[in-house]
């Protein structure tokens, strides 16, 4: 006797429904997929897809804000303790993980959002993960005697790098995410501590300029 087949629950098609798109869209890019396709990766008719979420934009931004919730309350589990080094490189670490072990993700979230989707993508994830790690920042200007208002320039440099450094490393996978923040917390941490107290441009201060 042939078993048959248990219908999923709401819940459960929505969450098989994001997982298929999330890979459709890693895959092929937003502009590129179709609702047949990915109602055929999921096994189901295009009006199941339209009946939880509207549409194909309606998934992508679903699939969106669920990678940067994810990676947010990564990066901010990393930097709950420690000293302001170790903080910034479980952050460096804990984003370069999500590249390695969420690929998918990752090469959505690097997509250019579609033109009609405001507040997606990963100029908004970078936004709110460098609000996040500008605390460390601060902590470690504080502790040099020097101005913290400063600090998200160099939040922001900081997950802008990794951010570059995370897309080289998903074609080359070498060497470890574990190698890879720690030499680029090293770069980042030896520049920050040979800081100068007021950094000036430096055709500035060779005319003497403030």
């Amino acid at each position: 006797m042939i078993k048959k087949k248990r219908r999923l629950s709401a819940a459960e098609r929505r969450a098989q429904l994001i997982e298929v798109g999330r890979k459709v869209f890693a895959k092929t890019g937003y502009e590129a997929t179709t609702v047949e396709e990915i109602a055929g990766e999921a096994g189901v008719s295009k009006p199941v897809v339209y009946e939880h979420f509207g549409g194909k934009e309606g998934l992508y931004a679903v699939v969106i804000d669920r990678e940067m919730e994810n990676v947010v309350a990564m990066i901010t589990a990393a930097i709950s303790e420690g000293t302001p080094r170790e903080r910034g490189e479980q952050a460096v670490l804990s984003f370069l993980t999500y590249v390695r072990d969420e690929p998918d993700g990752f090469a959505v979230l690097c997509q250019d959002a579609p033109l009609s989707m405001s507040g997606g993508g990963i100029t908004s994830m970078l936004n709110m993960v460098a609000e996040r790690v500008s605390d460390v920042f601060v902590a470690s200007l504080k502790e040099a005697g020097m101005s913290t208002k400063y600090a998200p320039i160099y939040a922001h440099a900081l997950i802008g790098m990794v951010t570059y450094v995370g897309q080289w490393w998903t074609d080359a996978r070498s060497p470890s995410v574990e190698k890879v923040a720690s030499h680029l917390m090293a770069l980042s941490w030896m520049g920050l501590r040979h800081l100068p107290k007021q950094p000036d441009p430096v055709r500035a201060k060779k005319h003497g300029r403030r």
